[in-house]
């Protein structure tokens, strides 16, 4: 099932790769958990003098709860993979409670 995704960028504008290799990742989330509606991905450059200013925040929108995660690395690459593991635990606890019921 293709699930759509929004991208948006602030502070910068994103490249058709980058934009290529998050729906990648969030396509192999899909195929873990199927009842995902939608996702909204914002890309933040951060005005700091760290190298890690570059922030992924990404909203799964699925039935009952949305699910968040948020990271800050040296490469928005480096940042997805990070805010989707945060995303897979949150959605393993999200089958659980939903097995419980």
């Amino acid at each position: 099932m293709n699930v759509n995704n929004k991208i948006t960028s602030v502070h910068f504008k994103t490249d058709i790769k980058l934009e290529e290799f998050i729906n990648e990742k969030l396509s192999k989330l899909n195929k873990k958990y199927d009842n995902i509606i939608g996702y909204e991905t914002v890309l933040k450059l951060e005005n700091t003098d760290k190298p890690e200013n570059k922030t992924v925040d990404i909203r799964v929108i699925i039935r009952g709860n949305d699910l968040f995660a948020s990271k800050t690395e040296k490469s928005f690459e480096e940042a997805t993979d990070k805010a989707l593991d945060a995303l897979k635990k949150q959605l393993t606890k999200h089958k659980d409670k939903i097995k419980q019921k």
